[in-house]
């Protein structure tokens, strides 16, 4: 049995909804398919989970969003048009939205009913046209396939007792059509996880269904070992583990939401990442082992937004409770952190700059100078990360010299380094500015 995730640019369009069904119709053994909410149909266009929230963004600033609303009716009539199937959904989804804005729950559930409700409409379309097609095919809704989830609006995480019930769908015997994105919590609620949830509903189903694979269609023929929009024509990854695939999703590859592999991996679940518009292509395998290679780097990443809080304190080290004491500031603030490289009277904080706008930087700052009064602190804003990923960097000699080297000739200098805390990627922190050029200096150096 096989577990098909289709993702929005699969989805964007009926076009694009053909190529689905002929994709589901050439293996018997594909099962069971989610789906994303409709992607962009051409670059300026917008998503459909994107008009959502703007749809709710407008609701709770009391603002007019009829037309906003109507965006949304719209894109759906127009792929039920050109498949030329019943156009029921529309009213469903039409009536769905005024039920969610009218209903006694929170905001943040509203807001989580109102995203959800592309992924679910799509569903439900994609299992009308498969029957219209000759197939027997159903729609399944989350709560009756068994995904539940825990009560957190906006970030789910899955319950263990979810995976019994997903197990049940090996004994049927048509196609199912599962909305990704949301589950249901045990007393009801309708809980989205993360943006890009629709990847960990995929790998959550082929971990419950204990699946011989799972595929997730995308865009692209297969995982490029750096972002073609900095370098041209780059390398192909053929294969990937788990924990490679994880690294360069949280370092800025976009083709994977970080969380998504986790059930897959756990479960041991082979990944294959394939293109809707070329199915037949080989695409990308994530395994949890495989054979060594002469290059262990597999991937360049890079992701900009992110802040620097550097504290420098005399004996800092000695001073019992320091470094706990600081990051409670930031725990009391609601900012999580992403990395603490530290010296022995130094210690920096590398935070998303999402997470720490300037009036929390400014009590930030005043708490450290009060309860821990350092030396030193200030922020550092507009920097980069860039991680170099393979299995075996840590036992191989000399790549932490070959990366620095690449570095210098760029002519980039290095905020940070943080090596040996992952087992199979290198960090490195620079300005945002220099992000591109750093880049082509390590693709360079390991790939040409």
């Amino acid at each position: 049995m096989k577990v098909a995730k289709f993702g929005g640019s699969s989805v964007a369009n009926a076009e694009q909804l053909r190529k689905v069904a002929n994709i589901i119709q050439d293996d018997r053994e594909r099962k069971v398919i989610v789906v994303s909410a409709p992607g962009k149909r051409f670059s300026e266009d917008t998503k459909v989970t994107d008009l959502l929230i703007e749809l709710g963004d407008a609701y709770l600033k009391n603002e007019p969003y009829d037309s906003k609303l109507q965006k949304i009716l719209d894109r759906f009539q127009e792929i039920t048009t050109e498949l030329q199937i019943s156009d029921r959904v529309i009213k469903e989804i039409e009536d769905g939205i005024h039920s969610i804005l009218s209903s006694d729950d929170s905001d943040a559930l509203k807001m989580d009913a109102l995203k959800a409700t592309g992924e679910d409409s799509l569903a439900k379309v994609l299992s009308v046209y498969l029957q219209s097609l000759g197939l027997k095919a159903a729609y399944l809704n989350p709560k009756n396939a068994g995904i539940f989830v825990s009560d957190n609006p906006g970030s789910a995480q899955i319950l263990d007792e979810s995976y019994e019930h997903l197990y049940k769908l090996r004994n049927r015997d048509d196609i199912v059509v599962i909305p990704g994105f949301f589950g249901y919590t045990l007393d009801g609620k309708l809980i989205t996880f993360s943006r890009g949830g629709s990847d960990i509903t995929g790998s959550i189903v082929a971990a419950g269904v204990r699946a011989d694979l799972y595929e997730n269609f995308t865009d692209v023929d297969s995982v490029y070992c750096v972002n073609p929009n900095i370098v041209e024509n780059p390398k192909e990854i053929t294969s990937l583990t788990y924990k490679e695939m994880r690294e360069l999703s949280y370092a800025g590859f976009s083709v994977f939401h970080d969380e998504a592999l986790i059930p897959a991996f756990k479960a041991d679940i082979p990944v294959c990442i394939k293109n809707t518009n070329n199915p037949q292509g080989m695409g990308t395998i994530i395994v949890a082992q495989k054979a060594a290679q002469p290059n262990p780097v597999v991937g360049i990443a890079s992701d900009t937004g992110f802040v620097s809080i550097y504290v420098s304190k005399y004996l800092m080290n000695r001073e019992l409770g320091f470094g706990r004491k600081l990051l409670t500031i930031l725990e009391d603030e609601g900012i999580s952190f992403e990395h603490t490289p530290s010296g022995i009277d130094d210690i920096s904080v590398i935070v998303r700059e999402s997470r720490m706008p300037k009036d929390k930087e400014e009590r930030v700052i005043a708490r450290i100078k009060k309860e821990l009064k350092p030396d030193t602190v200030h922020v550092d804003r507009d920097l980069a990360l860039i991680m170099v990923v393979g299995e075996g960097l840590d036992s191989t000699v000399g790549l932490a010299d070959k990366a620095t080297h690449a570095f210098a000739k760029a002519n980039v200098n290095l905020e940070m380094i943080n090596q040996g805390s992952s087992e199979v990627s290198m960090m490195f922190g620079i300005k945002a500015s220099k992000v591109n050029e750093s880049v082509r200096a390590l693709y360079e150096m390991f790939f040409q």
